[in-house]
């Protein structure tokens, strides 16, 4: 009876591993994890955002516009839950991504508002931030590039015969992967243009 059982054990295993079904969990698993690392880098760059801005505070009274813009940014990308239940939803993982595509742009906006404080630029608080806020951009990327990575391989396998038939069956489906916003503007080269620009007319 023993014996009959390990077999039947061991056939079911292989069942499984010839199904695809192993192959699903273990692809799933990885998505999840490479997402809480994405998310991981965003919260420490949404982390760093009010001590930034605090810091610039006192430099550019003027330039609330800008701050505020970073601020309601940061707030909004706090206000969003993203949960690994967030990358079965398109809806949800689109509004993810805007989210904190705002924000960078908000820093963009940031950025070159600090060029027109040299003082500013020259603070130990505000370099040291600058340079975590840089590492943690590169971190973002680096983490997106193997979620990306990630989910290719996982669409890849949920979509080709015939683990496609076992995705079917226990209802995974395909996950939304990180785009972007702009493919129509970056698509077409810049142009560089070392002319003056014309002057404004005379009133």
């Amino acid at each position: 009876m023993r014996k009959f059982l390990t077999v039947l054990a061991a056939l079911a295993t292989l069942s499984l591993t010839n199904c695809g079904y192993n192959a699903i969990q273990s692809q799933d698993e990885q998505i999840k994890s490479d997402w809480s690392e994405v998310v991981n880098q965003y919260q420490r760059r949404a982390d760093l955002v009010p001590n930034l801005v605090n810091s610039v505070k006192g430099f550019a009274q003027q330039e609330k516009d800008v701050l505020l813009g970073v601020t309601n940014a940061r707030a909004k990308v706090g206000s969003i839950q993203a949960t690994p239940e967030v990358l079965n939803d398109p809806a949800a993982f689109q509004k993810f991504q805007a989210a904190q595509g705002e924000l960078s742009s908000a820093l963009s906006r940031l950025l070159v508002v600090t060029e027109n404080y040299p003082q500013l630029k020259s603070d130990a608080l505000f370099r040291d931030l600058m340079s975590q806020l840089e590492g943690t951009e590169n971190r973002i990327t680096v983490a997106r590039n193997r979620y990306i990575k990630a989910v290719q391989d996982y669409n890849v396998t949920v979509r080709s015969f015939p683990t496609n038939l076992t995705a079917m069956a226990l209802g995974y489906k395909t996950k939304p992967n990180f785009t972007v916003d702009n493919e129509k503007d970056i698509s077409t080269a810049p142009k560089v243009d070392f002319n003056p620009a014309p002057a404004a007319p005379s009133k």
